[in-house]
């Protein structure tokens, strides 16, 4: 099924696992001529699979003294540039695309290669929050409404998982004997998620993919990028701060620029971990990892009386990777963060496992409620070349706000939280295998206490110091 029409050129920046694995989605679903696609990339990877497509492959690192060099022979109005690059300012891009007339997609915001670990920088500064008020500011900078559309941060997560989070409100609002319509703007929303009494948003994951070649010392191994999880397991833990909360974490602080609505701790995201629960594993420790929509949730769902914020969830990443990538990450923070000699991408060595990823709202009157993809390494398979179940969720959510953007080619900077949620959902899901909400009564105070004393807080069991792992 071709979901739209293209007549431009398409640059596709990086072909790692997602640039490999959503380019047979794109000619699959985008009725484009293949000809008028060319892959930029660092390295030789992928070159099979953009020769089996018939697709340009031009091996040239893109740096911040050639970038313009090399892009703006490709882009013309109208065109698209798709970012799938490590290492790349994702503003400076932006910036590009802006004066060229063409549209941009990102998964995550970028900046020049080393700015996650620039010690000459705050650890404020080289947080997800201020990546994402770099490229907001785009939006006072001509690039909003009216200009070509630029899509930001719209993988998997973040990206598909905002829309799981407006679909699972909607479903608790039904659950709980209060039907209603997708509210209209931001503010219904927000109301939405106060009124049905959502204090804690998870992005909860849990992946078993499995492989029948195990992990050797001094190697990484993981199912999506690698450079991309060192790189941010390597920022500061980075969550959305809800009204709810009683007191800020010790090693936590606030940002004194941009929209309050997130907090970060002074300590990596590789190395703080939280409770949490998903449907098929139940409770388990995921990473507090730093990703945007920790943020931009937690923003966009504010309720303000004026200038006063009056509601806020609290909302972060709860990721427990596949169990390599665990031993990898403990190897990495035994060598203080100095990334192993080898890297290995997982793919076609899984024998077994299933990503699931969804989201976790909690505090309501049905208790917990995860609703989210169940997909299998067998699944993936079967639904798409060159993906496992990792990436497969990215690609898809890739896809869907390509088109979007292709349907929307003049709405300027947005966000996730600013695309038709069910638009989205309905590209993704015949990718996405099982999808589905599940209730439950788990909270994060089960069973503490019972080996030793902890300090926990019984009276809100919704606050964060009960669900961090100390």
């Amino acid at each position: 099924m071709k979901h739209v029409t293209f007549p431009g050129r398409l640059v596709i920046l990086g072909f790692g696992s997602i640039g490999q694995g959503v380019l047979p989605l794109i000619l699959r679903h985008v009725d484009m001529d293949p000809g008028r696609i060319t892959i930029v990339t660092a390295e030789e990877r992928g070159r099979d699979v953009a020769s089996a497509n018939d697709i340009r492959f031009v091996i040239e690192p893109v740096t911040r003294d050639n970038y313009r060099a090399v892009l703006e022979p490709l882009l013309a109005a109208g065109d698209f540039l798709l970012n799938l690059s490590v290492d790349v300012s994702s503003v400076a891009l932006m910036e590009l695309c802006r004066e060229r007339g063409a549209l941009y997609l990102d998964t995550c915001i970028e900046p020049w290669a080393g700015g996650y670990t620039d010690t000459s920088l705050t650890p404020s500064q080289r947080s997800n929050y201020a990546l994402r008020e770099s490229a907001l500011t785009q939006r006072r900078n001509g690039h909003g409404p009216g200009s070509p559309t630029a899509v930001i941060t719209h993988g998997a997560n973040p990206g598909l998982v905002t829309h799981f989070v407006k679909q699972a409100l909607l479903d608790i609002a039904r659950d709980t004997g209060r039907p209603v319509e997708a509210p209209a703007d931001r503010a219904g929303w927000g109301a939405l998620m106060r009124d049905l009494g959502v204090k804690v948003v998870h992005i909860a994951e849990r992946d078993t993919q499995a492989s029948h070649v195990h992990k050797k010392v001094g190697e990484f191994v993981n199912t999506w990028s690698i450079d991309g999880f060192v790189g941010e397991g390597c920022q500061p833990a980075e969550l959305g701060w809800g009204t709810h909360e009683k007191a800020l974490p010790a090693d936590g602080r606030r940002h004194d620029f941009g929209c309050d609505a997130a907090i970060y701790l002074m300590r990596p995201g590789a190395s703080t971990r939280v409770r949490t629960w998903t449907p098929k594993e139940g409770p388990f420790h995921g990473f507090l990892i730093t990703h945007n929509e920790a943020i931009s949730i937690a923003d966009f769902f504010t309720v303000r009386d004026g200038a006063a914020v009056t509601f806020r969830p609290t909302v972060h990443y709860a990721y427990h990777p596949c169990d390599d990538a665990v031993i990898s990450v403990h190897e990495l923070a035994g060598k203080n963060w100095h990334m192993q000699d080898s890297k290995r991408l997982m793919m076609e060595e899984i024998v077994a496992g299933t990503d699931e990823l969804g989201v976790l709202l909690m505090g309501h009157a049905k208790g917990i409620y995860w609703y989210g993809s169940r997909l299998s390494i067998r699944q993936a398979r079967t639904l798409a070349p060159y993906n496992n179940a990792t990436s497969l969720q990215v690609c898809v959510a890739v896809l869907g706000g390509l088109v979007w953007a292709l349907e929307n080619p003049a709405r300027g900077v947005v966000e996730p939280e600013e695309l038709d949620f069910r638009r989205i959902l309905d590209i993704a899901e015949p990718y996405l295998g099982e999808v589905a909400g599940t209730y439950g009564d788990w909270t994060p105070l089960q069973d503490r206490g019972v080996l030793f004393p902890e300090d926990v807080d019984t009276d809100d069991p919704w606050q964060f110091k009960n669900f961090r792992v100390v």
